[in-house]
């Protein structure tokens, strides 16, 4: 598959409120989409399993650590996920097993596959760190050790993307066309 024939890869990341894990993934990947020059074709959004954030901007101490490395969370609001957003995207990334199965129960079979945990793509995961842990109830150590995963996990993404738009054999999607 060439980049000729790409229209866009829509990404959603999906916590419980929309207001940490989620935003910040949704900061991290953007900026590492930028930096690989590939924002026109990639799409990402945030939101939450749950209604309790919809409206609020991310928690201000995910801002804050998210500032502190140079992402922005400018304009981000939560909101829950929808209907359309099984049909619109094509990677659909929980944050941890709990939301993870939420989003089974919520998605038609047809677009079950899009389902996954947004740790798979790090290296991480294979060590056994398979989910983000919400640091909604902890201290700011927490959200710096979150952007510390999301990062190695959208390095991961990213990578698994680029060889999707490249068409490494085995690799290439239908998802794109």
């Amino acid at each position: 598959m060439s980049f000729g024939e790409i229209k866009k890869v829509n990404v959603l990341f999906v916590c419980m409120g929309n207001i940490c894990r989620s935003p910040t993934a949704e900061a991290v990947f953007r900026k590492q989409v930028k930096a690989a020059g590939l924002e026109k074709i990639i799409r990402i959004d945030s939101a939450g399993t749950h209604d309790y954030h919809i409206g609020a901007p991310p928690d201000e101490r995910a801002q804050k650590a998210a500032v502190r490395r140079g992402y922005d969370t400018n304009g981000l609001q939560a909101r829950q996920v929808s209907e359309k957003d099984f049909d619109l995207f094509h990677y659909i990334l929980a944050m941890d097993r709990a939301n993870l199965a939420v989003l089974k129960r919520e998605c038609p079979p047809e677009h079950s596959h899009k389902l996954e945990l947004l740790m798979q793509y790090s290296d991480k995961f294979s060590h056994g760190v398979e989910e983000v842990p919400d640091p909604y109830f902890g201290g700011n150590q927490g959200f710096e050790h979150v952007l510390n995963m999301v990062e190695d996990a959208g390095r991961g993404l990213l990578a698994r993307i680029r060889q999707q738009l490249e068409g490494v054999p085995g690799q290439a999607s239908t998802y794109y066309r």
